[in-house]
């Protein structure tokens, strides 16, 4: 029974000093990030794809029980539209390969403009990824969380290939306007739709996004405690990702996600102790 939780990146600026040693070399702050959280989301391959020996270093930094969720490519994604890019796939597929069971899941983020009258082009494409690799799927048409018909579409297409369906939460993000420059920005980018927490697999993964208020991030998650809860519970092995507008204090929200979580769920195992770089004042 394991519960891994992540952020969006593995460094950034604010964390220099705080969750991460400074200064620290590039290459290094994966082992540190490691430290706080055992599980990223792997979104720089969807701007381009790594070298192996870039991947290699990522691997080494990590432990085999690390999860990284890598987004696929661009190009695979939003400008072919899941067509005519078996090269730059099989490039992808070959890149990650370093990362070995560390590759948690190959991570289909679909364009808003991916209506249900596209389903077909991802079934194709879904069955010709390599079976060794978990898939999940993010999608952002409207019409996938409003049509019934829509969503159990969807859903009995990712059953073919035991493929999960990634919600982005958004919900306590717009439920007030913003009241900081990260959030004002976040609200012209990220997606508005409804609530999902429906699993199809034994590895749900989940993204959250909170505010840049800690207190008000961890208010509008309360509802995810309880699902990862039963899902754990159902003997499922989720991933949980924790966002905020700025980031600024993701590490630790992600970490007190999973304290809450298995104070609910007393027999989950607990986070390594990160040694910290200086004192935490958060909460």
């Amino acid at each position: 029974m394991r519960l891994h939780v992540g952020c969006a990146m593995w460094a950034h600026r604010s964390w220099q000093g705080r969750f991460l040693a400074h200064p620290s070399p590039a290459q290094e702050r994966l082992r540190h990030y490691a430290g706080w959280c055992d599980a990223v989301e792997g979104n720089t391959t969807f701007y381009a794809t790594p070298s192996r020996d870039t991947v290699a270093s990522w691997a080494r930094q990590t432990g085999p029980d690390f999860r990284f969720v890598v987004k696929l490519p661009r190009l695979v994604t939003h400008d072919r539209r899941l067509a005519d890019a078996d090269a730059e796939l099989r490039a992808f597929l070959d890149a990650i390969e370093p990362l070995g069971p560390r590759a948690h899941a190959l991570w289909v983020q679909l364009p808003g403009s991916f209506a249900p009258a596209d389903v077909p082009a991802l079934a194709r494409f879904l069955r010709r990824l390599p079976a060794a690799h978990r898939q999940a799927v993010e999608v952002r048409h409207p019409a996938f969380f409003a049509d019934a018909h829509a969503a159990r579409l969807l859903e009995e297409t990712l059953a073919v290939t035991d493929a999960e369906w990634i919600p982005f939460d958004t919900t306590a993000f717009f439920a007030s306007p913003p009241t900081s420059d990260a959030e004002r920005e976040a609200w012209t980018r990220k997606p508005r739709l409804p609530l999902r927490t429906r699993a199809l697999t034994d590895r749900p993964i989940v993204r959250y996004l909170g505010r840049d208020d800690p207190g008000r991030t961890v208010e509008g998650w309360r509802r995810w405690v309880d699902v990862v809860a039963g899902w754990l519970r159902e003997g499922r092995s989720p991933t949980v990702f924790v966002h905020t507008p700025d980031n600024a204090d993701a590490p630790a929200l992600a970490r007190r996600f999973h304290d809450e979580v298995r104070a609910r769920v007393p027999g989950l195992g607990a986070l390594p102790e990160p040694v910290p770089v200086e004192p935490l004042t958060l909460f």
